[in-house]
């Protein structure tokens, strides 16, 4: 009989990754020195919107180690070179070209101007200074209400418009339920309101960077970037140049949250660059080029209606969104509230739904994808929503959402947006998440608290969320007019000393890909979890691939490695059939061997890699090699789920927050790697509170971003977070082999609400029904005084009652 083994799917492995990336045995971008390389800096503009009089580089040129300075000009004299736009969610979208370096206007503070390249990064930087640049100025156009008001300034002359495109959905035309204002006009109770997802910036660890190498026939490009094959794509298509003669490494890549899901100026401009001068050149930016440059998140008004019965049933949903481009249209900027459009029903029976958004210009940076790309808007709302209607109602807020959520026997379900989830248990997640919660006697020590009037209030959110992971059936895709697919590709290795290489598409950013392949292939091929080596983020040496985003590594790339493995095995069957002389048909594969079954002849998978090395006696027509590739694209998204409850406590007299407890519950089908799984969710659990309470990109009057540093735009530490309680339940996916979900952006997607759903709680009965994100101090205080004024509450006696102390100054009224 074989021997069992021990699995490695669902072992908690240490990461393999983790020794070199926390000893600093690695490579960064910035890390790369080459022969002869010289340093480029960026200047920037210092305005949001003005015309380039004249820029005078002559003073800059003569600073020491100077080698020279570019405009826009120098780079694309012909100004045929524009930032491209992969998702054209309209045929009619409007989107003004981006240049490498601006020219003839800026449309944000921020956006480069000129490029000057020196012997070292500081005397690059000190020749800024010296460059002079003459502006008129423009009106400046902020806001999103503001950008499309009747007769404001333009962001772009030449499109006549601020308005960038209209994206609807109506479940009446899609023929997927009933018409929503119908619905809403026939419903006992509607429930509207406008929530606000401020701007946020992704704050990745490491900065990023770029080092071109032009000084061989095949140009070699690093970048701290999680798409180096579409980078490689793009650099071909935009830049005119010979795709295979592009190669794009993606080292060790310190975190990206979506942030470096992009094809930027600055990539661009440094290629250039390298190419005119013929010598290697090296960009790094600092941290605050990437407060007001790397483009931003979030940043929408959401108009949300909701429709229901007096017993609770909810009969409608309509969505109006109005979504902040910033000056420019990112990669996949313009899509990203298309995305959120599908989540908006969430896991609710919903009959009737209408979505419609506008993307709108505004001379702030640009927006693109953030840690779970219009999925976390649409949570927002609908949670956030569905306890506002729970409070209309007098309800339970978690009765509520029972009464309208899937029923786990309803599966698969197709919804009112036309998705099919596969797979789901809401009823599990929520039963375990209220158990480990204790709901109930948070309850009841809700109502002591209300009773005694404590000046600390405690508040319990709710959010009970799904989000459509592993981007994306490449069919889907293309309906939504984006422009590349959703596949992935793999290859697998079989050395002939029985050690494995993996070849993944998927490049990794921190999410541990080196150690989960390296789990899947031990399983599948029967080989030590140590003897596997994954390759990624080259595209010398992995060649084909769509990378990390949205989810989908797990989901997309890890099927793919288990369909090469399974041609591997394939391939090696045939051998081990002519090596043991039995039929194909009678061979067993498990742990690693084959074995003629009835019998104990076998032999290993390693054993027949080294005959097909030698491949001295192969059968009639196979070729000596076992090495396989597989590219898999999804017959549909992957739905994790999960079920998140927050304590919070508000202190009445300073608005001042503090989260006693977080549970979570989550689905994320069949589990790899817990200490991955668990790993990823306090990410982003840390993410998504953060938008709740900490962070916000704020722009004054003028289009300054007055939140350029970790001074002022702040992120939370461990200190201001809570210890989570995190557990799990298992519905795996049914449309794929491995039945794995996605776990990368589940934290972020679902926290928000609830900790923002928990203060609500804690001081609706002060008149509060809103507060705009993030969930400060002073805007909880103020909605307190308030809401406790227009209820006629005690704030509104002279002198007295919530408020007597004034957080602003730090003392009494």
């Amino acid at each position: 009989m074989t021997a069992t083994v021990e699995p490695e799917v669902g072992r908690a492995r240490v990461r393999k990754e983790d020794e070199r990336l926390i000893t600093g045995r690695t490579r960064w971008t910035d890390n790369i020195t080459l022969p002869g390389m010289v340093h480029m800096a960026f200047l920037r503009s210092t305005s949001a919107h003005a015309k380039i009089v004249s820029i005078d580089t002559s003073a800059a040129k003569e600073m020491p180690g100077v080698i020279a300075v570019f405009t826009g000009d120098d780079l694309d004299p012909e100004q045929k070179i524009g930032m491209p736009n992969a998702w054209p969610i309209t045929p009619d979208q409007k989107a003004a070209r981006r240049p490498v370096l601006a020219q003839g206007t800026v449309n944000f503070a921020g956006e480069a101007v000129a490029a000057v390249v020196a012997r070292s990064a500081a005397e690059a930087e000190d020749a800024l200074a010296e460059i002079d640049v003459e502006y008129e100025d423009l009106p400046v156009v902020l806001g999103l209400e503001n950008a499309i008001a009747e007769n404001a300034p333009l962001v772009h002359e030449e499109l006549g418009t601020n308005r960038s495109a209209l994206w609807v959905f109506d479940s009446a035309e899609a023929g997927s339920g009933g018409d929503v204002e119908q619905a809403i006009a026939d419903s006992e109770v509607v429930v509207k309101r406008r929530f606000r997802q401020q701007r946020l910036v992704p704050a990745f660890m490491e900065p990023r960077a770029v080092v071109v190498d032009p000084t061989a026939p095949q140009l070699t490009m690093w970048s701290a970037t999680q798409v180096p094959h579409i980078l490689k794509t793009m650099a071909a298509l935009t830049l005119g140049l010979p795709e295979h003669r592009i190669r794009v490494v993606a080292p060790d890549v310190g975190g990206g949250f979506g942030g470096k899901l992009a094809v930027t100026p600055e990539e661009f401009a440094t290629l250039l660059v390298a190419q005119k001068l013929g010598k290697p050149v090296k960009w790094t930016e600092s941290r605050s080029e990437t407060m007001v440059a790397a483009h931003h998140g979030r940043d929408q008004i959401q108009d949300i209606t909701i429709s229901a019965t007096r017993d609770g049933t909810v009969t409608g949903l309509k969505v109006d969104l109005l979504a902040d481009m910033g000056a420019y249209l990112g990669i996949v900027g313009g899509g990203v509230p298309v995305l959120g459009a599908f989540m908006f029903n969430a896991i609710y029976k919903i009959p009737a739904y209408k979505f419609s958004c506008t993307t709108v210009f505004t001379n702030t940076t640009l927006t693109d994808a953030y840690r779970g790309a219009g999925r976390p808007e649409a949570t927002f709302a609908i949670e956030r929503i569905m306890d506002e209607l729970a409070a209309e109602l007098g309800m339970d807020p978690m009765q509520l959402r029972e009464k309208n959520w899937i029923k786990h026997d309803e599966f698969p379900y197709t919804t009112v947006s036309t998705l099919t989830y596969d797979s789901g248990n809401y009823e599990a997640a929520t039963e375990k998440a209220m158990q480990l919660f204790d709901y109930d006697g948070l309850r009841r020590e809700q109502r002591e608290r209300r009773e005694r009037g404590d000046t600390v209030q405690l508040g319990i959110g709710i959010s009970t969320f799904t989000e459509m992971c592993g981007l994306a059936p490449s069919r889907v895709l293309g309906s939504l007019d984006y422009g590349a697919g959703g596949w992935e590709h793999a290859a697998i290795r079989m050395l002939p000393t029985g050690k494995v290489e993996v070849v993944t598409g998927a490049s990794p950013h921190g999410q541990g890909h080196e150690t989960a392949w390296s789990q899947i292939v031990a399983d599948q091929l029967g080989v030590a979890f140590e003897d596997v080596e994954v390759l990624h983020g080259d595209t010398q040496s992995s060649h084909k691939g769509l990378d990390t985003y949205g989810s989908r590594s797990l989901a997309v790339g890890g099927i793919a490695v288990v369909k090469a493995a399974e041609k591997v095995i394939a391939k090696a069957r045939k051998v081990a059939a002519h090596m043991m002389e039995a039929s194909e048909d009678d061979l067993e594969f498990a742990n690693g061997k084959f074995t003629v079954r009835g019998t104990d002849r076998s032999t290993a998978i390693q054993d027949v890699a080294l005959a097909v090395f030698a491949a001295h006696d192969l059968p009639e027509g196979v070729e000596p090699t076992l090495d396989s590739e597989a590219v898999y694209d999804p017959e549909n998204f992957s739905f994790p789920h999960g079920t998140h409850l927050c304590a919070a406590e508000v202190d009445t007299e300073t608005g001042r927050v503090s989260l006693r407890s977080y549970v979570c519950v989550d689905d994320v089908g069949k589990v790899i790697n817990p200490l991955i799984v668990d790993g990823q969710m306090h990410g982003g659990l840390a993410q998504g509170i953060a938008q709740a309470l900490y962070e916000e990109a704020v722009y004054d009057e003028s289009g300054t971003l007055t939140s350029g540093t970790f001074a002022d735009y702040l992120l939370p530490s461990a200190m201001d977070l809570p210890s989570f309680t995190t557990d799990r339940t298992e519905t795996p996916s049914t449309t794929n082999p491995l039945g794995v979900k996605g776990v990368g952006e589940a934290g972020t997607i679902a926290s928000t609400p609830a900790v923002v759903n928990a203060v609500i709680d804690a001081v609706r009965h002060y008149g509060v029904n809103d507060i705009e994100m993030p969930l400060t101090p002073m805007r909880v205080w103020r909605a307190i005084h308030a809401g406790d004024k227009a209820a006629g509450g005690p704030g509104a006696e002279a002198g007295g009652g919530l408020g007597s102390i004034d957080p602003e100054h730090g003392g009494a009224q």
